[in-house]
């Protein structure tokens, strides 16, 4: 009988062979990879797909590369339509909203359940994705925030090193300032501007996260000295206004003597700058060595229906070789740490600046901040920008600024 059974399988899995079906389907699975705004290095992204499935019959990889506002957007969409792409490169605190939300998978058991994986990735960026005890994404690409200081601009007003305290910075500022020079700009989104606050003891919320913790004199105090400073043009009022583009584009026609900003920042301002060279430019850590992380994750959604084709995506993407091409062609670090010591060893030889700049990324990382494990982290900053902008701007003072952020965050907390 059990002979009689397998000759019958065997034929009909041989039928099944010659009417061209998939048998025991090794082939025909398909994965969606959505990134965020690297539709610039398209060719070498379709060449590493093409390494994957080389070695992987009957496996497609469909690419679909998202701008700014429209990855979120597209992402929801998706979701909502039960077509999730399988794995999705997501900036910044976001991995923490769709973790909530349920569409990602915990790849913590993933990670720490194979020895080649489990210390690859640098710790500090690997827990900017942890959520209730799960780790939804693993680093992509990974950067926080630094001091670039303008020497020249430093030394026509008597100074020759980077600001060490809060006061340095509004009194170098101040003393840069005049005609067309501006003293100090800084990006603002995703919360880069937090360790101003963070620099001065000020919290955003309790440790439990369940209450908001700034509305303080001393929150006052620092917000009306920074919108003092930017009223007197010590501070460049685009520092509360642009993104990226504008800070990034004053700062590199080399009159404004301080930029806080991101290590991509860089290679940005460089490219834009001739004036930039280790003579004239200097990177440093922000005072008391804050900094907020502006990093890139890949997840998986629970929703992919080869989730472990998925996964293995994001390892070979992660991996020595496919994360050293990677760093060396977007000039970035990856958060696999035996490829940012090679990349920081190669670039040291090459560009002395870039190595001094990337170096801060892989220092002092337990002073990130400007992220709360939170499921409504965005919606929560949401409630706090807008006042602080409307002080920064001097259409509002900080004490009713303050107020009114604290009712606003206050009433999203007890939402969630």
């Amino acid at each position: 009988m059990q002979r009689r059974q397998l000759l019958k399988s065997t034929a009909a899995l041989s039928a099944a062979s010659l009417l061209g079906a998939p048998a025991i389907a090794q082939g025909n699975r398909k994965i969606t990879f959505l990134t965020w705004n690297l539709v610039h290095l398209e060719a070498q992204l379709k060449g590493w797909m093409k390494g994957f499935t080389a070695t992987r019959p009957g496996v497609e990889i469909e690419w679909v590369d998202k701008k700014g506002p429209e990855l979120p957007a597209y992402y929801q969409t998706q979701l909502a339509a039960n077509t999730p792409p399988d794995i999705i490169d997501i900036q910044g605190a976001l991995g923490l909203e769709y973790a909530a939300q349920g569409a990602l998978l915990d790849l913590a058991p993933r990670v720490s359940g194979e020895s080649a994986i489990k210390d690859r990735y640098e710790p500090a960026y690997l827990a900017n994705w942890q959520y209730e005890g799960a780790n939804f994404m693993v680093p992509y690409y990974v950067s926080k925030t630094l001091l670039f200081w303008n020497k020249t601009r430093f030394k026509e007003a008597g100074l020759d090193k980077p600001p060490a305290t809060f006061d340095d910075i509004l009194a170098a500022a101040d003393k840069i300032k005049g005609a067309e020079k501006t003293g100090l700009m800084t990006l603002n989104f995703d919360w880069l501007y937090w360790p101003f606050m963070r620099m001065n003891d000020v919290e955003l919320l309790t440790p439990d996260l369940k209450k908001a913790t700034f509305n303080t004199p001393k929150a006052a105090e620092v917000m009306t000295r920074l919108a003092e400073a930017t009223k007197s043009g010590a501070i460049n009022p685009i520092s509360w206004t642009g993104r990226w583009v504008e800070p990034n584009e004053a700062f590199a026609t080399g009159n404004v003597g301080m930029l806080h900003a991101h290590a991509p920042a860089y290679f940005w301002i460089k490219g834009k700058g001739p004036w930039i060279n280790g003579d004239t430019l200097g990177a440093a850590q922000m005072p008391g060595n804050w900094a907020t992380p502006n990093s890139h994750g890949l997840g998986v959604s629970k929703g992919s229906k080869n989730p472990d084709l998925a996964w293995d995506f994001v390892k070979y993407l992660t991996d020595t070789e496919v994360a050293s091409d990677f760093a060396r062609i977007a000039s970035v670090l990856t958060g696999n740490k035996a490829v940012d010591k090679a990349q920081l060893a190669r670039i040291q030889k090459d560009d002395p600046l870039a190595f001094q700049v990337l170096s801060t990324q892989l220092e002092h990382t337990d002073r990130m901040c400007g992220n709360w494990r939170l499921g409504n982290d965005s919606r929560v900053k949401d409630g706090f920008w807008p006042e602080f902008q409307s002080a920064m701007l001097g259409r509002k003072d900080a004490k009713t600024a303050l107020a009114d952020a604290e009712r606003r965050v206050s009433r999203e907390l007890r939402r969630a």
